[in-house]
């Protein structure tokens, strides 16, 4: 689950410029650290801690060979990892050059079916703050609570 609070800012831009605008911020992001995740995975296998903690090492280091080599890397059932590089237009062929051209590479991340099914199932929900007479503010319960996937 995924909760949201409701924060304020004065917007800057646009047709709300000076204007108060609200919008849902997540309180908090819980976090699978990686000691979890090989746990977790010993558990599920017959694999020890130190095996599972090799083979996350070597995955790492197997992927960032391969991007540093230009190549994506196929994942199985998690996605693919690929390197991308964007190109800026420019008005003639000869200033399409590698220092003028091309920007940064970046990596993207295309997660499979599975993963965006998952991801698709969270649950959302949006505490709100009533303020009393007094000024103070009280959590009320969850509201507008609703599956993922939008």
């Amino acid at each position: 689950m995924i909760e949201f609070e409701i924060k304020t800012r004065v917007s800057t831009l646009g047709d709300r410029k000076g204007q108060t605008v609200y919008y849902a911020y997540p309180k908090t992001q819980h976090r699978m650290t990686t000691k979890m995740l090989i746990d977790r995975i010993v558990r599920e296998t017959s694999l020890s801690a130190g095996d599972v903690s090799n083979a996350l090492v070597s995955l790492s280091n197997v992927v960032c060979d391969a991007l540093n080599m230009g190549m994506s890397v196929d994942l199985g059932e998690l996605g693919s990892f690929r390197p991308v590089v964007p190109s800026k237009m420019m008005n003639t062929e000869e200033e399409v050059t590698v220092n003028n051209a091309l920007k940064s590479p970046k990596i993207v991340f295309t997660p499979k079916a599975a993963m965006r099914n998952a991801v698709n199932g969270v649950k959302l929900t949006i505490k709100r703050v009533k303020s009393d007479e007094t000024g103070s503010g009280t959590e009320e319960g969850e509201e507008e609570e609703r599956p993922g996937g939008l």
